[in-house]
Parts: C-alpha cells; sequence; structure tokens
C-alpha cells in the first residue's frame, strides 16, 4: 500500500491507552479519526459508519518520526529498497522516516532529490523526507545548492559522517544556510583523532586491542560547530551527542540562545562499549559505543530535555561487510523495526516515561523539521501505533523486514511490541496478518 491509496473511512480507537508527548500524559480514552486526520479525543460515541478499534487498553500513540536512517537508493539496493524499508518502518511504528543523503551518488542535486522522492512515494506505506547533502558529493569542498534543494523539498542539509574539514567552507555553508533559514545536521567528531577507530578509547578497548578515539573528538568536534554557529547564526542540529563531556557544551549553547538541537541513537542509549564482547561486528556503530557512565549521562540529558530527540540511525550492511574483522567491518545497525522495543528497555528500567520517549521520537523530530506529526492534537495526522510494552519476545534478526539482518539486539530478549500502524488514518501494519 502506498500513501495514495490511503482510505477516509472513519476510525474509532477505544479503550486506548493515550500517550501525548505534548501533554506529557499517559490516560486512558478513545481516539476518533476521519478524513486521515484527529477529530476527537474522548468522544462519548463513534461517528456513523466507523470502524471500531478496540486497543485493549494498550498504548496508543503518534507514530515514530525516525531521523536519521539511510535507506540504500541509490546504490546499495542489495541492502535495503524503499520497499523493504517501508514495510520495516510500517512494522516498528515509524510513520515518517527521513532519510539520509549518504547514497551513491549524493543527494546532492534538485535532480537526484526529485528522483529518490518519486521511488519513495511509489514504493513505501509511510511517509519519507530526505535531507540532503550539505556539499557536492560530500566531498567537503563546494557548497550545494541550498535554495534549489530547498525548492526541491530537503528539509535539512548535511554531508553525515563526513566530517567537513575545512572550517572556511563550513562557515561559509552556515552563512548562506542561514540567510535561506536551512537547517544544518552536524555531526560533532574531530575527524583527525577519530579516522580508523573502531572503539572508545580507554581499557577495554587497549584490551581487546582496537583502535580507538577518545570521547573527547566528539567534544572537540562540537565546539567548532557551536563557535560557527555563534559566528553565523545558523539553525543546527547536533546528529548524534554520545558522551557525557559534550553536554556542559551543549548546554551552554542553549543558554546562550543559539538555534541548537540535539539527537542520539537508540543504540548508544541501550548498549555500552562492553556489548562488543568478543569483536562481534554487529556492535559496530559510528560513533563507537560508549562507556557504562556516558550512557547513564546521556539517558539523563534525553529526560532532561537537553538532548532533544531519539533516532534508529538505520545503517543497512550486507553479511559480506559485517563478516570481518573488527577493525574491517563496516559500521552500523538496522534498527526502524526494533527502535520501539529498544525504546521499551528504557521505559521498564524507569529511565524514561512513555511521554518522554514519544516526545523525543516523534513530537521533537517533527516539530524541528517542520512537518505535522508527533501529536495526538487535533486536526494531526491520523499516523498513528499501537503497541503493548510488556509483551516479551527474543529478537530473530531474520524476521527483520529489512534486507539487511545487522541488528546488535539478535537473540537479546526484548519487551514492547507494535500490534498496528496507521498511516493517515489507513493500516499499514497489523500484527494478526503479519
Amino acid at each position: 500500500m502506498t500513501l495514495a491509496s490511503l482510505s477516509d473511512k472513519p476510525l474509532y480507537f477505544a479503550n486506548a491507552r493515550l500517550i501525548d508527548p505534548d501533554a506529557g500524559t499517559d490516560t486512558t480514552g478513545t481516539l476518533t479519526v476521519q478524513g486521515g486526520r484527529i477529530v476527537a479525543r474522548n468522544a462519548e460515541s463513534a461517528p456513523d459508519g466507523a470502524e471500531h478499534v478496540d486497543c485493549g487498553g494498550k498504548c496508543l500513540a503518534p507514530g515514530l518520526v525516525d531521523w536519521g536512517a539511510q535507506l540504500g537508493e541509490p546504490g546499495a539496493r542489495h541492502k535495503e529498497s524503499f520497499r523493504s524499508a517501508g514495510l520495516a518502518a510500517a512494522a516498528g511504528g515509524v510513520t515518517t522516516v527521513i532519510a539520509r543523503p549518504d547514497t551513491d551518488p549524493a543527494i546532492d542535486t534538485p535532480e537526484v532529490l526529485e528522483f529518490v522522492r518519486r521511488r519513495a512515494q511509489a514504493e513505501t506505506p509511510v511517509r519519507i523526507h530526505h535531507m540532503a547533502a550539505l556539499t557536492r558529493g560530500r566531498a567537503g569542498r563546494e557548497m550545494v545548492e541550498i535554495g534549489f534543494l530547498m525548492d526541491a523539498g530537503a528539509l535539512a542539509f548535511t554531508d553525515v559522517d563526513h566530517v567537513v574539514r575545512e572550517t572556511r567552507v563550513l562557515s561559509r555553508c552556515m552563512t548562506y544556510a542561514r540567510s535561506l533559514g536551512a537547517l544544518i545536521v552536524g555531526h560533532p567528531q574531530d575527524p583527525g583523532l577519530s579516522a580508523g577507530a573502531a572503539a572508545t578509547s580507554g581499557k577495554f578497548a587497549s584490551l581487546r586491542g582496537l583502535p580507538a578515539v577518545s570521547p573527547m573528538a566528539e567534544r572537540m568536534g562540537f565546539d567548532r560547530d557551536m563557535a560557527l554557529v555563534e559566528m553565523t547564526g545558523a539553525r543546527y542540529h547536533a546528529d548524534q551527542i554520545t558522551c557525557a563531556r559534550s553536554l556542559p557544551a551543549l548546554e551552554r549553547a542553549k543558554a546562550n540562545g543559539f538555534d541548537v538541537t540535539a539527537g542520539v541513537s537508540i543504540h548508544h542509549l541501550t548498549l555500552n562499549e562492553f556489548d562488543v564482547g568478543d569483536y562481534r561486528t554487529f556492535f559496530k556503530l559510528t560513533p563507537p559505543l560508549r562507556s557504562e557512565d556516558d550512557r547513564r549521562a546521556v539517558v539523563q540529558a534525553v529526560a532532561d530535555g537537553l538532548i532533544n530527540v531519539i533516532g534508529s540511525f538505520h545503517t543497512p550492511q550486507d553479511e559480506e561487510s559485517k563478516r570481518l574483522p573488527f577493525e574491517e567491518a563496516a559500521p552500523g545497525a538496522v534498527g526502524l523495526q526494533t527502535l520501539l522495543p529498544a525504546a521499551m528497555r528504557l521505559y521498564h528500567a524507569g529511565a524514561l516515561t512513555l511521554p518522554q520517549l514519544w516526545r523525543a521520537m516523534a513530537l521533537n523530530p517533527a516539530r524541528r523539521l517542520g512537518l505535522e506529526g508527533g501529536t495526538l492534537a487535533t486536526g494531526a495526522p491520523a499516523d498513528l501505533v499501537l503497541f503493548d510494552p510488556d509483551a516479551p519476545f527474543v529478537l530473530d534478526r531474520f524476521t527483520l523486514r529489512s534486507k539487511s539482518k545487522n541488528t546488535p539486539f539478535d537473540g537479546a530478549r526484548m519487551e514492547g511490541r507494535v500490534l498496528g500502524t496507521w498511516v493517515g488514518g489507513a493500516p499499514v501494519y497489523t500484527r494478526e496478518t503479519a
């Protein structure tokens, strides 16, 4: 099913545990949907002809808005296609995907952006939006046509993990972006220090003999970017803040009134450096997994609202890319389908409430990018997920709908199952028929 086939049939969700990230509430009630939008909360009766959905006391929340997924097209369709990514997203309760431009070729011209937008619209059951590259070919030398790409639908501009080394080039990009109101997404990392690193420096990396990078590389990269934000006044989002040492700098930037937000991956919130174990390459990520102290500090930063966004940072890699020595293996993990159950680890540990999680996984990314989703407010798109936060299961990676199966949660005991997903009021996934 594509978005073009969505139905206008009224829906009445009864006996639901409504998770409202905007109000910060977790209450029981009903939700009425008509014309693809939410039209009422806690209505006493359903509209004529409505389809009744008995939620059975399970959680009904806005669909997840996953910021920063790699979707494989163009250039790596064997790892992930728009169709397989869309199916995985729907099964994971993700109703909106914000795709990265690290494709081959990179999304750095309006023509490439138009191609991927058309492909996504034709192939996926969920909403797909795109970021564009900041420099041509993500090479860090020449700025893209930011204005034309915005006109073509680009929501933000980033070279992903190809950090722009030349400060003058980045300052020009930020200055021009500021004049257009464009959002820059940075990857805080000093490229000289982090080149070739496979782990975070410390006793564990030394015992394993792994090339490592200090957490200060993230802090140094972020400090440089903040100096440029102060100089240019650009809108800026740090894709991943993963270290305790970066948090004071982020707090200062916000206190100084900079237009700055930050994100973190669900893997860095739920895993640490010891999970690498005996060189398990499914745990090799960019940036690498951090210490337990760093993990706890970043979880608290999400709870405090200092870090605004949680994403899957879905990065599919085929078996050949992962079945290599740890240093040589490709970094990244799939996450579209595991984002929600992984987040339930934080909920069951008492670290974050469900409204706090949905604020970071749905409301905040939608607001930062100027999208309508992420809320249960009247008039909002009926992009919804019904889930059981307590349902236990053991994850089998071969049941994932992504083409690539490189998940660090393979064989893990997890809680939290998606029971149904709706986009614009139309069902795109139901557990019974999955």
